[in-house]
């Protein structure tokens, strides 16, 4: 879909579960299988193919929760530079 508005809102929904997720990626909570689970679909569902790579890695117990956490922060500050570029952009145009 090349629908800006519609990416925007997806990424920005995004943005804002991963605030709820990033509590629930600690071994001692007792959903974090479910939360590298849902941030795998998610991440996936926007593009975030390492992100989801390293949550089924961390499913299959080859990865950590840190790695999770890690490429989690990566992949927000790749959705925080594509913001910041398409403001640019609308102020320049």
């Amino acid at each position: 879909m090349d629908d800006s508005t519609v990416i925007d809102e997806v990424l920005a929904l995004f943005r804002e579960q991963a605030a709820l997720w990033t509590p629930m990626l600690d071994s001692s909570h007792p959903g974090w299988r479910d939360a590298v689970h849902t941030v795998k679909g998610a991440a996936r569902g926007v593009g975030a193919f390492q992100l989801g790579d390293v949550c089924a890695e961390a499913e299959a117990g080859t990865r950590s929760l840190d790695e999770v956490r890690d490429a989690l922060d990566v992949a927000l500050m790749d959705i925080a530079a594509y913001a910041h570029e398409r403001a640019l952009r609308s102020l320049k145009g």
